[in-house]
């Protein structure tokens, strides 16, 4: 028996990414549906067994998606759909509002149609600015105050109650940065190695003493798809990320050295919002799921920089 998968947002970086792991496996079938506001049909997968499918529809719209819902009968979703980007989801917050109306769209489907279990993309914004580190997936508040991250959060309150009352099952990823190959120039990491490349300048909001940690694709790949074939994460949260802990400055600089970059840094004004001063999840779970040690930032930023999106710069 196949499983049919959809994949909504498919156009994008990670979710387009985790559609060709996916369908790799000729037991899937994988349908990818995305609206193209941010996403670029240049990152949907060729497929190799003829298993995959690209709607253009937004998930948002009811009459767009009931209908394919209705027409593949899905077994597993993976709703990825979301305006993205700090500045974006700034910039047009009442957008972001909307995305809630796309998560009780998937959600009433998926309980009508047979769906066994839904995955979502939730970020590590729900913690908001951190008031305990590492931030664990049960016991760190969840501190959110901007739209995107009350959105997420609003999302999460959705899958449970969805849970508890239609014994709908649910899996929630809660992503911190991700990097790789199909990763929008907009992007922080994407940006310093264009920059580098070209021995442009590399700006920095503020001081550059906030903190994140870069979880290399292929890692967020392993996990993600282990907790889908070993049915791991069930009814939970996980978050998913690394431990390895690195400011933005320290970030440019390391991009100038594995790139030998002639760039400056230089340093702009504070964001106002949205730019949260540190960044650390608790990977108990995340390690659990990948079962090796993580790719290191150095060793990532080199397969990046070696990939077809950099070769061609």
């Amino acid at each position: 028996m196949m499983r049919k998968i959809l994949i909504t947002g498919g156009a994008g970086f990670i979710a387009s990414s985790l559609a060709e792991r996916l369908a790799k496996d000729p037991e899937n079938y994988v349908v990818i549906v995305d609206n193209l506001l941010t996403g670029s049909m240049s990152k949907v997968p060729k497929s190799v067994h003829q298993n995959v499918k690209f709607i253009k529809a937004d998930a948002n719209e009811l009459k767009d998606i009931s209908s394919i819902f209705l027409a593949y009968r899905f077994d597993y979703v993976f709703h990825y759909a979301a305006v993205v980007g700090v500045k974006r989801t700034l910039a047009h917050p009442v957008m972001v509002l909307h995305d809630i109306s796309g998560i009780n769209n998937i959600l009433n489907l998926s309980k009508n149609t047979g769906v066994k279990r839904v995955f979502y993309t939730s970020s590590s914004e729900v913690y908001g600015e951190p008031v305990e580190f590492p931030q664990n997936e049960h016991t760190t508040p969840l501190n959110s105050r901007l739209p995107y991250a009350i959105v997420k959060n609003v999302g999460e309150a959705y899958l449970r109650s969805f849970k508890h009352e239609y014994d709908l099952d649910y899996t929630i990823f809660r992503l911190f940065n991700t990097y790789g190959p199909k990763q929008s120039a907009d992007f922080v990491i994407t940006k310093f190695l264009l920059a580098a490349l070209k021995d442009k300048d590399i700006t920095i909001y503020g001081d550059g003493s906030q903190t994140r940690t870069f979880c290399y694709i292929d890692d967020h790949l392993e996990a993600t798809c282990n907790a889908f074939y070993n049915n791991l994460v069930l009814n939970d949260v996980a978050n998913i990320g690394t431990d390895q802990e690195i400011s933005v400055l320290q970030l440019a600089q390391t991009i100038i050295k594995v790139t030998n970059s002639r760039s400056n840094i230089i340093h702009l004004p504070s964001l106002k919002e949205g730019d949260m001063t540190r960044r650390k999840p608790d990977v108990a779970v995340m390690k659990s799921l990948l079962k090796r040690e993580f790719t290191s930032l150095e060793v990532g930023l080199r397969e990046l920089i070696n990939s077809d999106r950099f070769v061609t710069h």
